[in-house]
């Protein structure tokens, strides 16, 4: 990349007028949502922190994960004919209260995808139409970070309920009159950790959208953005897209603060005690979950593990960092924990953007702070390098001292200004 460690190449919104307002309207969310600050500040370190912990040697003839609870809501269930739709057909909808979003109109969709064998799911998106409606407006996938295990914490619920912090940031997007799409990209067991999944549910969720008849999106052009856990679930969705929704208008894409390898954060920060060592565990159970025949955590835990383990597996963010707060791998697994087998390492690879093979055809901004030590800004530097080598027009935002912590803030109006100008049809800037 030609961006250059400490240089700043933020793209610039063409209507300066809108951006003021659209600056202040931000700054009201951010006041709004500082408690977030907890709970994404090392998310790229602990989403892996545990993903190779329980790898090493063959896996058991048979693999127990621990599964959430069924959500007792029966609009969440897949009905027995799942696998006759296709991907991305609505199976059902219903509107709901629009809480937290002043004048929107929201519904939710149940709609057919793939989980990583191949096999047919169902999952819900959650889409808010601005006043007005749909006619065709842009849409946009916003991908949040999910760092739980439990189904009440996925997105359908927490928009509402107030858990999900980064909701306020939604209205910005409303108040341009873009529609928007929050996918539950953990799908239907809370598979934490399993980015692959995340880009094919958000591929699909936006699909389902544009299905819908009553949102009126069918024409819509689609950007999408996420930071952090839910860049992950993006940039899957954008390096997926090519292949595996071809037909989708999808004009940009802005995603920050992405883990691009979740074995090589494990081997860097998972030896040593962790304030998020939970989120790191977590993940581990989240994989398992998706790759029960691959991997086995319940072979190496000791006694303690198996503690965090009934602890957290359906609990959301704060309580999963209040239970395995500073621990490491040795206080709750036996062995040697880097002993991957080529199923784990396959696993691994998998959900990781630097050796997954696909890349975005979509124009991509990415930002990183350059003072991140949870994420590497240059590793996913690296990553955005083959993506220019293949022909995409990348912009690497290297934002200047900024941490994991506060560059969403920083970034996040620039991504969402970067967004407008594609819906606008401007060429898309690269520093390739």
């Amino acid at each position: 990349m030609a961006a250059r460690r400490g240089v700043s190449n933020a793209p610039r919104n063409t209507a300066e007028g809108r951006r003021t307002g659209c600056q202040q309207l931000f700054g009201r969310s951010i006041r709004r949502i500082r408690i977030w600050r907890l709970s994404v500040r090392r998310l790229g370190v602990a989403i892996s922190a545990a993903a190779l912990a329980g790898l090493g040697g063959a896996p058991p003839a048979i693999a127990q994960p621990t599964y959430p609870i069924p959500d007792p809501d029966g609009f969440y269930w897949a009905p027995p004919d799942v696998g006759n739709f296709q991907p991305g057909d609505v199976i059902r909808s219903r509107p709901v209260a629009a809480t937290g979003f002043p004048g929107a109109t929201a519904w939710q969709l149940l709609y057919r995808s793939t989980n990583s064998a191949g096999d047919p799911i169902a999952a819900v998106t959650t889409v808010l139409l601005p006043v007005g409606g749909g006619l065709s407006r842009p849409l946009v996938s916003y991908q949040p970070a999910i760092n739980s295990l439990g189904l009440q914490c996925a997105p359908s619920h927490s928009l509402f309920d107030g858990g999900m912090q980064e909701a306020p940031m939604l209205n910005v997007l409303l108040a341009r009159g873009w529609a928007v799409a929050v996918p539950d990209h953990l799908g239907p067991t809370s598979a934490y950790g399993t980015a692959r999944l995340g880009g094919m549910l958000t591929l699909d969720g936006i699909r389902a959208v544009k299905r819908f008849p009553p949102a009126d999106l069918a024409g819509s052009p689609v950007g999408m953005t996420g930071y952090s856990g839910g860049g992950m679930a993006t940039g899957f969705a954008a390096a997926l897209a090519p292949e595996y929704a071809p037909e989708l208008p999808i004009v940009g894409v802005a995603q920050g603060g992405v883990p691009v390898n979740i074995g090589k954060l494990a081997r860097e920060v998972g030896q040593a005690p962790n304030r998020l060592f939970g989120l790191g565990f977590a993940a581990g159970m989240g994989l398992e979950r998706e790759y029960p025949t691959q991997l086995a955590m319940e072979r190496v835990l000791n006694p303690a593990g198996w503690a965090l383990r009934d602890q957290v597996a359906n609990a959301c963010t704060s309580e999963i960092i209040a239970a395995g707060a500073n621990k490491d791998f040795d206080d709750v697994f036996t062995g040697s924990v880097f002993d991957a087998d080529a199923n784990a390492i396959r696993v691994m690879d998998e959900n990781s953007l630097e050796t997954y093979s696909g890349v975005p055809r979509a124009p991509l901004y990415e930002w990183h702070g350059t003072n991140d030590h949870d994420v590497d800004p240059w590793l996913a530097r690296d990553v955005m390098s083959r993506y220019c080598a293949a022909g995409t027009p990348v912009l690497l935002d290297l934002i200047p001292g900024a941490d994991h912590n506060s560059a969403i803030f920083i970034g996040a109006p620039r991504a969402f200004s970067y967004l407008s100008d594609r819906f606008a049809g401007l060429p898309a800037p690269s520093n390739c």
